[in-house]
């Protein structure tokens, strides 16, 4: 009997909002998780210069974010490692040091539209099972495309489901169709950066968290306007 798999859902989360939350607990329904770890970037490349919250405060918050959802929790490891924070770097440490068990990486359908610009991106269905959330009943012809593309590189194969694909050693890379929740990370700096309520947009645990550190703000996402 195959081990069950561990969802990683990766993500700068600058802040996390509630739909990280709820695409995480869809993803984990529809494919049987066992549990999902949320994986904080301490240093994404991708990102470098942008406004970004202290690592130690986003760490807390998807703690925060995820606490009271049986099977989730969240995965310091990336401050434990030096340099940028690679995924393809976090999921060979996982499968060194957690060995035997199986990982699954959780995705948004704009990270994988920038799969081939990552390092080793195209590598990472060899380190893990990947999963693709999308908002509901879109995309799964841009999933499609993007794997008749990159089958090659990916070493991956069709399956009888346009959603499924398979990958080198078993795995699997799924289209995960999810609700529909126009909340983004960029919209909720934006607000406060303009003096405006950002309650509703996450977990009421996560906003306790941020006015706590308030003082904290600024630095990583601007000063809002004075009062």
């Amino acid at each position: 009997m195959r081990e069950p798999r561990i969802g990683i859902f990766g993500g700068t989360f600058n802040p996390v909002h509630i739909g990280h939350v709820r695409a995480a607990i869809e993803v984990a329904e529809a494919l049987g998780l066992a549990g999902v770890e949320f994986a904080p970037a301490a240093r994404p490349p991708h990102k470098s210069g942008d406004p970004l919250l202290d690592f130690a405060l986003r760490l807390d918050l998807c703690r925060a974010a995820v606490s009271g959802i049986p099977g989730f929790s969240v995965n310091p490891l990336e401050n434990e490692r030096p340099g940028p924070s690679y995924t393809c770097d976090l999921l060979a440490d996982l499968a060194r040091t957690r060995p035997g068990e199986q990982f699954c990486f959780i995705m948004g359908m704009g990270d994988l539209l920038c799969l081939a610009a990552w390092k080793n991106g195209l590598g990472l269905g060899r380190l893990a099972h990947l999963a693709v959330h999308a908002r509901q009943g879109q995309e799964l012809e841009a999933f499609g495309r993007f794997l008749d593309h990159n089958a090659k590189a990916m070493g991956a194969a069709p399956t009888a489901d346009p959603a499924v694909w398979s990958l080198p050693q078993g795995r699997l890379m799924q289209y995960v169709p999810v609700a529909r929740l126009d909340v983004s990370a960029s919209d909720i700096r934006r607000r406060w950066q303009e003096g405006k309520r950002i309650d509703g947009l996450m977990r009421p645990s996560v906003l306790d968290k941020l006015l706590t550190h308030a003082d904290a703000l600024p630095a990583g996402w601007g000063r809002p306007p004075a009062a």
